[in-house]
């Protein structure tokens, strides 16, 4: 496999590598333009402290000042400091079952480009060929823009490693161990970031959209499979064995339709997208497709059909009261591809979740927010982002390794 190294090579380094640093710049990052006084404020840190680490930022380019936004602090005018987003830019991958979806995006994780690439076989190597192709793409892009690319993020479903880059276990791929991060490192180059799909969606979330500010909250998704990124106190949850937040597969009925993992009545087994076109299939006695079938025949008013889609709800609301009975988010989020029917199942999702939310629990902030395909892999590249800015030291031991091997 031909390797797709990029001209400027080794990627640079963040130009410091502390912690206080990653803070300035990611809390800068998330809500700047800010004041000096205003980062400190906000990270508890010293005015010292983040004077001292917004300089080297300034040198190297990664934030530059405001001289038009002036604003005053003990009555002398204080300019903000933002990041310059077109300082670098970052390359995420999201792998489905039967495409890959690749995106270039700046340092403040907008989208400069995206691509789509079919994928006809799930096997490791045609795959890693596919994100090969990818990124040679994307990588002539922003040769074209004259900035360097500093990483590389892949988003797979299933149960993934981040530390070591390992896919422990994929369903839509049907993949069982691979080195993920190594492999594509050795083809591409760059730094590599392995990340199970949702929880990059849920990073992206967290540093650029709907979770910015906020210390807990989950975003939960609802297409394919129904998954569930955990934000607490701060920190993307993934649990010790790396499946944290798995409410698809939380048991509401035991009677229920089995399940893929092989239990009866997970909210998987009942609002899916695959689940919920059996269940019409069974209810009409009509072969279905593929969703937006299942849309056309409720929206055509078919007998059963809304039903199947309100026992979808149901299952949902069930799930998300879950995890706001365990965790006190201060916001669930409902994303996904199944957000194309929420008109059909929204008072389901609303009226039990309000039933099955206990006490204060049902006080959370439930919001809908529709994203593109392109975002999961925006994901992907915010994961990358992130693992640039805090020189994750896991991540660099596995390149090294790559690199040696």
């Amino acid at each position: 496999m031909q390797s797709t190294s990029p001209p400027w090579s080794p990627p640079e380094a963040f130009p410091a590598r502390t912690p206080a640093v990653a803070e300035i710049f990611t809390t800068v990052l998330s809500h700047g333009p800010l004041t000096r006084s205003e980062v400190s404020e906000r990270t508890g840190l010293s005015a010292a402290a983040v004077t001292k680490a917004v300089r080297p930022l300034i040198g190297a380019g990664y934030l530059v000042e405001d001289a038009d936004d002036a604003r005053r602090a003990l009555g002398r005018p204080a300019n903000p400091v933002r990041v310059d987003a077109g300082r670098a830019l970052f390359v995420g991958i999201k792998a489905t079952g039967d495409e890959l979806i690749g995106v270039l995006t700046d340092l403040c994780c907008r989208i400069r480009v995206a691509r789509h690439l079919p994928l006809t076989d799930p096997d490791p190597r045609a795959v890693l060929a596919g994100i090969s192709e990818l990124v040679r793409e994307l990588l002539t892009e922003a040769e074209g823009l004259g900035v360097p690319v500093l990483g590389l993020g892949l988003a797979v479903s299933g149960d993934v490693d981040r530390t070591e880059g390992i896919v422990r276990y994929s369903p839509f791929l049907e993949w069982r161990d691979v080195a993920l991060g190594r492999l594509a490192h050795t083809i591409t180059g760059l730094p590599v970031t392995v990340e199970n799909d949702v929880r990059a969606l849920t990073v992206a979330e967290q540093w650029f959209g709907a979770g910015v500010g906020l210390s807990d909250f989950a975003l939960v998704t609802v297409g394919a499979g129904i998954g569930c990124g955990l934000v607490v106190h701060g920190q993307v949850v993934a649990g010790a064995h790396g499946v944290a937040g798995e409410i698809g597969h939380v048991a509401i009925d035991p009677a229920g339709p089995v399940c893929r993992c092989g239990n009866r009545g997970c909210v998987e087994a009942m609002a899916a997208d695959r689940a919920i076109l059996d269940r019409i299939a069974e209810t009409t006695g009509t072969a279905v497709t593929d969703s937006a079938q299942a849309l056309d025949l409720a929206r055509q008013g078919v007998p059963g059909v809304r039903e199947v889609y309100a026992a979808a709800g149901e299952a949902i609301g069930r799930g998300i009261a879950t995890v706001a009975n365990l965790f006190g988010p201060q916001r669930v989020i409902i994303s996904g591809e199944g957000l194309a029917a929420y008109d059909l199942f929204a008072d389901q999702i609303r009226d039990t979740f309000a039933a099955y939310a206990f006490g204060s629990a049902a006080q959370c902030d439930v919001q809908t927010r529709p994203l593109p395909f392109e975002e999961w892999a925006r994901g992907a590249a915010a994961t990358a982002i992130q693992s640039f800015i805090r020189s994750d030291i896991h991540q660099q031991r596995a390149n090294g390794a790559a690199a040696r091997a």
